[in-house]
Order: structure tokens, then C-alpha cells, then sequence
């Protein structure tokens, strides 16, 4: 975590269990963190950090990766995905290494036989939507396309989810003229946008409906999506404040369990960014006010993670890198 004043792991874990938070995303094998996560009954989605990539496009490299930060732990740790690389720029000199490294994960999680319990995917941002408005004619951007389209096909034969992070608050921050405040925060009272017979009443269904009518354009229908990450700041940008923040998180968990429009009545799973505001993380300063709860493990805000739901949060445990976020 990217911070000065946060709790050790097994604190954290502890925080979890308290809270009957069961699933947590993982952006880097620390092995503290793994070790506090044995025997927990945590499922974890765990990260291969940006810069490991080029390292494990070698096969050798990706199995023994694999041994060192899953075998090693499983299955007193229950690993639900691993996650190759996060928000990858297609343009950049990372991008040739990432389906290879996706693939390599994927054998070596495969030659141990447990293919089927621990799924191998990507975690990609909402930039490589081209076309996004209406939802039914969201499609991927013609350049991303050579990159993308290898990746997702594997994803489909592999029959695993796309991971995806999806914000609303930066689609509202970058166009507030155009996008209202409550259509971002799901509290508009009625559609704000009809397409095909739909209504959205509010933008994450919109944003993710595109994503699937961009799969769909891409010859990948079937393929279900996970979203990675969604959250908004409590402070450090337009649009930001605690009022904001709460109200997201609180109708994001209730609206998740319903689906979308172009897909209802299957929950969507979420994991919601992040665990703790963390007071050293570069980049703008609204990026250190994503957190739950403050250092202090008192939460921010009164969310109900009860009633045997499996509440998903993502945990920055030791990240040497952190989602670059543009506006969408």
C-alpha cells in the first residue's frame, strides 16, 4: 500500500474478516500479504505488476512465478484470478509482452490442474472504448484492436471474464456539460438515455453495456466481464466529496445484484477501490481518496457489508504501481 500510516497485513486481513469482506484483489504477490491471507477463506484475485510482463513472456519465468506465488500457497489461499498486467496502454513498449505473459500464466496454471478453479485474465481501463454512446453502439477503438482482439479470444477459449476497471467519476469529472452528477451517481429518477428499447438510468450500466456491445462487434459475445475496480474520491478533484463518495459505493453494492439492461437479472461481479486512503501514492491528489476507510481502519463512510454477501474490495498491499486513471 502507498502509504506511510496503514496496518500491517494481518491487521488488514482481520479488517476483512470483521467486515465479512470475502473477496479481495490483490495488485502485487506480496508475500506478507499472503502469508496473512492463509486459512483466511479470502478468495483473492492476485496481480502480476506492470513490470513483471516482459519477465514472464519467457515460459520458464511464468512457472516459476506461478510455483513461487500460488502453488506455494495454495490451497490454504484461494486464489478466484490472477490478473496479468492492469490498464496496459496498447501503445506502449509493454503492450507485445502482455498475451504472451497471459498465455504462460495461463500453462502454468494449467500444468498444476487447477485451470478451472483459478482463472487467467487481463484487467483493461475503459480508454480502449472508442464508441461508447449509445451503449448498443459502444465499440473498441480501430487502433487497440491488433492488441486486443489476440487477448480476448484467448479469454474466450479459456472461457474466463474480462476484467475491467470502470469509473464513473472520471467520465463525469471530464465532461460535466454533457453528463449529469446524479446519472454518475445512480440517484437519477428516471432513464436519461434510451437505446434500443433500453433505459439507463444511471452510467455504469451504460459504460458497461458498451463494453459488452464492444465485445460483442469483436466477435466475442459470449464473454462475461468482471469489474476490477470502481470507486470515486472523497476528495482532491471536481466532483469529489465525502456526500459523493457514499452515495457511488452505497447504490453501487445495492445495483450490482441486478445486472444491466442488456443484460439483467445476473449480479455484477464488482470489487470496489480501494481499501484505505493512502497518503504516498503519486499522481493527482484525488488519487490518495479512494479509500473505505481511513488508516485508522474506521470506515468512511456507513456502507452495509452484511447479510452473507461476498463483498469485494480491492487491497493495494504494497503496489509499486497504481492504475493510471484518464477521463473516459
Amino acid at each position: 500500500m502507498l502509504g506511510n500510516n496503514l496496518p500491517n497485513s494481518w491487521e488488514v486481513i482481520q479488517l476483512y474478516k470483521s467486515n465479512n469482506i470475502r473477496r479481495l484483489r490483490l495488485y502485487d504477490p506480496n508475500q506478507q500479504a499472503l502469508q496473512a491471507l492463509r486459512g483466511s477463506n479470502i478468495e483473492v484475485m492476485l496481480g502480476v505488476p506492470n513490470d513483471q510482463l516482459q519477465n514472464l513472456a519467457d515460459p520458464s519465468k511464468a512457472q516459476s512465478w506461478v510455483q513461487s506465488n500460488v502453488v506455494a500457497y495454495w490451497p490454504s489461499v484461494r486464489f478466484r484470478y490472477i490478473a496479468v498486467g492492469n490498464e496496459v496502454p496498447p501503445s506502449s513498449w509493454l503492450a507485445q509482452f502482455v498475451l504472451l505473459a497471459l498465455v504462460n500464466v495461463f500453462n502454468a496454471v494449467r500444468s498444476v490442474g487447477l485451470e478451472s478453479q483459478i482463472k487467467v485474465s487481463i484487467a483493461i481501463d475503459m480508454t480502449l472504448i472508442g464508441v461508447s454512446y449509445p451503449p448498443s453502439a459502444g465499440a473498441f477503438r480501430g487502433d487497440v484492436r491488433s492488441y486486443l482482439d489476440p487477448i480476448i479470444g484467448h479469454l474466450a477459449w479459456a472461457r474466463t471474464p474480462l476484467l475491467a476497471n470502470i469509473y464513473t467519476y472520471f467520465s463525469y469529472s471530464g465532461n460535466p456539460r454533457d453528463i449529469s452528477l446524479p446519472y454518475a451517481l445512480f440517484t437519477s429518477p428516471s432513464p436519461i438515455v434510451w437505446d434500443q428499447g433500453r433505459g439507463y438510468q444511471n452510467l455504469f450500466d451504460a459504460m458497461l453495456d458498451s463494453l459488452y456491445s464492444a465485445l460483442e462487434k469483436a466477435g466475442q459475445g459470449g464473454l462475461e466481464v468482471v469489474v476490477s475496480e470502481s470507486g470515486w474520491p472523497s476528495a482532491g478533484g471536481f466532483g469529489t466529496s465525502v456526500d459523493n463518495a457514499a452515495t457511488y459505493l452505497s447504490n453501487l453494492i445495492r445495483h450490482v445484484q441486478g445486472g444491466t439492461p442488456k443484460r439483467p437479472g445476473k449480479a455484477i461481479e464488482t470489487y470496489l477501490f480501494a481499501l484505505f486512503d493512502e497518503n504516498s501514492k503519486p499522481g493527482p491528489e484525488l488519487e490518495r481518496h479512494f479509500g473505505l476507510f481511513s488508516p485508522n481502519k474506521q470506515p468512511k463512510y456507513q456502507l452495509r457489508f452484511g447479510g452473507g454477501r461476498h463483498w469485494d474490495i480491492a487491497f493495494e498491499e504494497y503496489n509499486g504501481t497504481f492504475p493510471l486513471k484518464s477521463d473516459m
